[in-house]
């Protein structure tokens, strides 16, 4: 993981955050599908066959797709949270590279994080979510935190404790898109809020690098156009919900074309407590930075060796 760990103790803040109990459990069932998708019966005979489809699904392609995960009559009221939400997000077009590591980093020639691209997707920070609001409801879940962890074959996750980025409204407008790149953090869930009128294709290339290994050439070659056969795109409908292995895996979301914006939730979990993202990449999508980022840098914990 590309994260730091914050200073003190969060662990205990992180596994207490998340509703616990007969509440909890009430209000996972207002949201989720749980006649596919029975959250609250951990190790029943459908919860073991829903994540052995997302084990499945995550070990052949390194993401998995849970259809129909939100219920129907929430589609509207996801839409309609995110429409509020989109204009707090921060908009700048920035010069990036697919490490999201600074332009200036000094790298040899040829070498992938030379290659610069426009970013023009905007980001609302976890902070500016209301804790009622849906997707605020889901991420904090200590039974959907469970359910996740069984779908990575995890004894447990984490939320992601940077206070901007554990939570996030991805905004792409048109015109704009989410250029390729490296996730932060090494499980990723996002579910789709609004499709947009056209463009806007999840793309991704599974397992192109690992932890210990780059595997330079081969991002290079997507970078370029010339490694087409490294690509798999992703049909993403609103309610459903996407599980994914972004460290590991170069991604984009190609440039939303038509009148409508493209607004998905990224919900950021950890197999280690208390992790934090850079300052850098806190700049980045959010403009800003926190004392919580600045701390961290001086207790950095890496759990790979990967570049960024």
């Amino acid at each position: 993981m590309v994260a730091m760990a914050a200073t003190g103790d969060p662990a205990d803040v992180c596994e207490s955050e998340g509703g616990s109990g007969q509440q909890d459990s009430s209000s996972l069932e207002k949201i989720v599908d749980i006649d596919r998708y029975p959250l609250r019966d951990a190790g029943s005979p459908a919860w073991r066959e829903v994540v052995r489809v997302a084990r499945t699904g995550l070990a052949e392609n390194g993401c998995c797709v849970l259809p129909g995960f939100i219920r129907p009559e929430l589609h509207e009221v996801l839409r309609a949270e995110g429409e509020k939400l989109a204009p707090h997000a921060y908009y700048r077009v920035e010069r990036v590279n697919a490490y999201n590591i600074p332009l200036d980093a000094d790298l040899p020639a040829g070498h992938p994080g030379r290659i610069v691209f426009d970013r023009g997707n905007a980001f609302v920070a976890r902070d500016l979510i209301p804790r009622e609001a849906l997707i605020q409801v889901l991420y904090t879940s200590s039974l959907f935190r469970r359910f996740l962890a069984d779908c990575f074959e995890l004894p447990a996750l984490h939320e992601f404790a940077d206070p901007l980025a554990g939570l996030c409204l991805n905004v792409v407008a048109p015109g704009m898109s989410h250029p390729w790149h490296f996730d932060t953090n090494e499980f990723t869930v996002s579910l789709l809020t609004q499709a947009p009128q056209s463009g806007g294709v999840f793309e991704y290339c599974p397992r192109i690098r690992s932890p210990r290994a780059e595997n330079l050439d081969d991002v290079r070659a997507v970078l370029t156009s010339a490694g087409a056969h490294f690509v798999r795109d992703l049909e993403l409908r609103p309610g459903d919900l996407q599980l994914f292995q972004g460290r590991f895996a170069l991604h984009r979301v190609s440039p939303v074309t038509g009148d409508t914006q493209r607004h998905t939730a990224i919900f950021a979990y950890s197999d280690l407590p208390g992790m934090i993202g850079t300052a850098e990449r806190s700049r980045q999508l959010f403009g800003r930075v926190l004392p919580d980022h600045l701390a961290a840098e001086y207790h950095a914990v890496r759990g790979d060796r990967l570049l960024d």
